[in-house]
C-alpha cells in the first residue's frame, strides 16, 4: 500500500497483508494506548499481535482482562525486527525509556505519540536511530473520533509509513506532514482543540442556566448543537464563515450575539490563544530536548 500523501486525510484505511501479521509493542498502557489497541482489534488485528509494557500491575491486569493481550512490566525481550514499537509514555519519561530501548532495536518502526518530543532528540537517545515516526493524536481518539498528524523521518520506508498510518487511522482521521515543525501548529489546533470546544460548551451551558433552563436541558441543547454543527460542517464543502453567515439573519438573534462576541474581540483572542499554544509547544520541545 502506498503511503498517504502529505496533507491529505485518511480514515478507515484498508487492512493490508502486512497488518495481518505485524506485531505491535506498546511501551506504556495508558488511555491512548488502550484506544489504539481497541481500534486495531476492531479493524481485524488479533490480540496475539500485541505486547504491552506497563509498570503498573493494576493497569496490566486491566489490559489483559479487557483485550486479552500479553503484558509485562519491562521490555526484557527483543521486539520482532519487522514490528512496530509505539512509545505511549509521558514526554518526561521518554528519554529514560529510549535509552533502555536502544540496544534492542534492529529495523523496527518506532512510533512516538509522546507530545512535544522531537524526532531528532528521540533519535539521539536511541543511538541515532532513523526509523522514527511521530504522531500527534487528540483525545477524541478515545471514542475513535480523533484526528492525528504524522511526520516520518527519512529513514522510514513506505511499508512503515503505511503501518504508522493504519495504527493512527484506527482511532480517526490522519494527515501527513512534510515538516516536523508543523506539529507545533497541530498541537495548538487539534491537540489542545478539544479543550477549546469544551470551554465554549461550558460558557453556553452557563448561559442556558442563567436563562432559566435546567442542567440536563442545558447539557443536551449544547451537546447536540455542537454535534450537529460539526456534522453539518463535515458534510459541506463551504468554509465555516459561509455556514455562519447562513445562520445569521439581519437584525436577528444570532447577529445580536455575534455582535457581542465581535465587540469583545473574541475571535481574535481565540486566534491569539492558539498561536500562543503553538509557541508553548515549541518551548516544551526545546525543554524536553535539553541534555540531561
Amino acid at each position: 500500500m502506498a503511503p498517504v500523501p502529505s496533507g491529505t486525510h485518511s480514515a478507515g484505511l484498508a487492512m493490508t497483508s502486512e497488518s495481518r501479521t505485524t506485531s505491535v509493542t506498546f511501551i506504556g498502557g495508558g488511555n491512548m494506548a488502550r484506544a489504539l489497541i481497541g481500534g486495531l482489534l476492531q479493524r481485524g488485528y488479533k490480540a496475539g499481535q500485541f505486547h504491552v509494557v506497563e509498570i503498573s500491575e493494576n493497569a496490566r491486569q486491566a489490559l489483559e482482562k479487557k483485550f486479552k493481550v500479553r503484558t509485562s512490566a519491562n521490555l526484557s525481550t527483543q521486539p520482532p525486527a519487522n514490528g512496530v514499537i509505539v512509545l505511549a509514555v509521558k514526554p518526561q519519561q521518554l528519554r529514560e525509556v529510549a535509552l533502555s530501548l536502544a540496544p534492542l532495536l534492529q529495523s523496527q518502526l518506532v512510533l512516538t505519540i509522546a507530545a512535544g518530543v522531537r524526532c531528532g532528540d528521540l533519535s539521539r537517545w536511541l543511538g541515532n536511530y532513523g526509523r522514527i515516526a511521530r504522531a500527534m493524536p487528540n483525545t477524541p481518539a478515545l471514542v475513535l473520533a480523533g484526528v492525528s498528524a504524522l511526520y516520518a523521518m527519512p529513514g522510514v520506508d513506505a511499508t512503515q509509513r503505511s503501518q504508522a498510518g493504519q495504527i493512527l487511522a484506527c482511532v480517526g482521521s490522519v494527515i501527513w506532514l512534510d515538516d516536523e515543525s508543523q506539529l507545533d501548529a497541530v498541537t495548538a489546533v487539534s491537540g489542545s482543540g478539544p479543550a477549546y470546544v469544551f470551554y465554549f460548551m461550558e460558557a453556553m451551558e452557563e448561559a442556558a442556566l442563567e436563562l432559566g433552563l435546567n442542567t440536563q436541558q442545558a447539557k443536551q441543547l449544547v451537546l447536540d448543537t455542537f454535534t450537529g454543527a460539526a456534522k453539518l460542517a463535515s458534510a459541506s464543502a463551504e468554509p465555516a464563515a459561509v455556514l455562519r453567515e447562513r445562520v445569521t439573519s439581519k437584525g436577528g438573534t444570532t447577529e445580536r450575539a455575534l455582535s457581542e462576541f465581535d465587540a469583545a474581540r473574541l475571535k481574535q483572542h481565540i486566534v491569539t490563544g492558539v498561536i500562543s499554544a503553538a509557541a508553548r509547544s515549541r518551548e516544551l520541545g526545546d525543554t524536553f530536548g535539553q541534555p540531561a
